[in-house]
């Protein structure tokens, strides 16, 4: 009798799944039925939420609805990152996320999203590297010239940094611990009054973002002696990587992606993978991203998943070495 019982309970339970599963299959055939939320974690005019509106006004038009744009920023991105994670896996609210995204739980003990359970990853956006600026007072004019530099006077260098977890400091950190030297970080509240510094000479070395450093390098202000992505700039053709130039294997660029609540249907996340994919495609999309220096980075669902795992496993090293907590 119990056994009867069991039975049909699992059968009942079968019957429910099934049904389930059809309906969201049925959910996906028909989405998106109105308009899509696309959550930036960042105040209105950066990079994040200049990249947002051009790949969403182009996946609108693919998807046939449009994507509307809310700046959600404070606490590093995570009050924004936090709400996407808790909102409903239907694939009507969508995160712009960045390596942020995998760094922010070695920064903040309490966070309240965890960076691969609690997200379905749609995929890249692209990739934005920084420039290695030093003021044209110091005496190096290559990469290995600056590591020689900073050795022969151990924890002398400073170097401007945005803040703790940033990619201007996370570049400057994970620099140091491959070249063995000490260089030591000094916090701005921006990248503008950083650079400035830099310019003016009270600080002699910037990881600096790429779009606002391209006037000062081609002006002189500034010497430019290296790129830390994987590859050279179209923007800067002639400056090598670091790796190039003298620290092989490095590498320190900021991801942006896509990412949907944890558990949104997998045909939902196929239809805005392509979407996405087809927006990176177009020309004025590549034009408007190479003014930034900025390069497409179209890829997978997967392929993002995995990006996410090697930022995470990547930086929480560096971040803890570091020592340093969110301002």
């Amino acid at each position: 009798m119990r056994a009867a019982k069991f039975l049909m309970s699992a059968i009942g339970l079968a019957a429910v799944l099934a049904t389930g599963l059809a309906a969201n299959l049925a959910a996906a055939d028909d989405y998106p039925t109105h308009p899509i939320l696309l959550v930036v974690p960042y105040p209105a005019g950066g990079g994040n939420d200049v990249l947002a509106r051009t790949v969403a006004a182009k996946m609108s038009v693919t998807l046939g609805q449009q994507i509307a744009i809310e700046n959600r920023g404070g606490a590093g991105s995570t009050i924004g990152t936090r709400d996407v994670a808790r909102s409903a896996p239907d694939g009507y609210t969508l995160l712009i996320a960045t390596s942020s995204l995998a760094i922010n739980p070695q920064l903040y003990p309490d966070m309240a999203y965890d960076p691969v359970k609690d997200f379905s990853p749609v995929g890249l956006i692209a990739k934005s590297p920084n420039l290695v600026l030093v003021h044209p007072s110091v005496p190096a004019h290559t990469i290995a010239e600056l590591i020689a530099l900073a050795k022969k006077d151990p924890g002398k260098l400073d170097f401007a940094s945005t803040g703790i977890g940033t990619s201007t400091h996370l570049s400057g950190m994970l620099f140091a611990t491959m070249a063995g030297i000490k260089i030591n970080p000094v916090p701005y509240k921006g990248v503008a009054p950083a650079l400035t510094d830099l310019i003016g000479g009270q600080v002699p070395l910037m990881f600096c973002p790429m779009a606002g450093a391209v006037g000062f390098v081609h002006s002189g202000n500034v010497r430019a002696l290296a790129v830390t992505g994987s590859t050279r700039s179209p923007l800067f053709p002639d400056v090598p990587t670091v790796a190039e130039a003298g620290l092989p294997g490095y590498a320190a660029e900021l991801h942006y992606g896509i990412v949907a609540p944890g558990g949104t249907p997998a045909a939902i996340i196929v239809k805005l993978n392509k979407a996405l994919n087809a927006a990176l495609a177009e020309d004025d999309v590549k034009s408007r991203m190479g003014v930034d220096g900025t390069e497409p980075l179209p890829s997978t669902p997967e392929a993002y998943a995995a990006d996410i795992a090697n930022e995470e496993a990547k930086y929480s090293k560096i971040v803890k070495m570091s020592g340093g907590k969110p301002e």
